[in-house]
């Protein structure tokens, strides 16, 4: 069976930058697979923050999401690989640090409200008009040879 492979888009918010983990953090998704097909370290400004998180207007917590993403510099990547959305808010974890799995980054590394380091598509379409937003002169295509060796494509027998 082959696995869907898919794009998505990953914001480690200012928090996880002035933390000094982006790396760890870019690390960890590298180590299970995924591919980098973008990346940026960026300043957010609030009209790019607002457009980011119009899904949530009007809410209670949308113009904290919008001043908390945009306090200080991000690290904005586009992920790759099989099943690349799902993969992504698993090892993400819940959304409210207290309640992330340990072994999650939002578990390991998180512990309140909005300081939860990261943004991740949550669907397909998501994904895509994030990418678009964040990436508007495109994504790099490529592939590695381990890939192989990590999915049932072209894996020896």
């Amino acid at each position: 069976m082959t696995e869907t492979v898919q794009r998505t888009l990953v914001v480690l918010k200012p928090d996880a930058v002035q933390r000094g983990i982006s790396v760890d953090i870019l690390a960890r998704f590298e180590r299970r697979g995924l591919r980098l097909a973008a990346l940026r370290l960026m300043k957010v400004e609030r009209a790019m923050a607002e457009r980011h998180y119009a899904v949530h207007k009007g809410k209670f917590f949308y113009d904290d999401l919008v001043k908390t993403i945009s306090a200080s510099p991000v690290v904005a990547a586009v992920l790759e690989g099989p099943n690349a959305i799902a993969v992504v808010r698993m090892m993400v974890g819940s959304t409210r640090p207290h309640e992330a799995a340990p072994g999650t980054i939002r578990g390991d590394y998180a512990l309140v409200g909005l300081r939860n380091l990261v943004h991740a598509s949550d669907a397909p379409e998501t994904a895509a008009e994030e990418i678009k937003l964040w990436f508007p002169d495109g994504v790099v295509s490529y592939t590695r040879d381990i890939e192989r060796w990590m999915t049932d494509e072209g894996a020896p027998s």
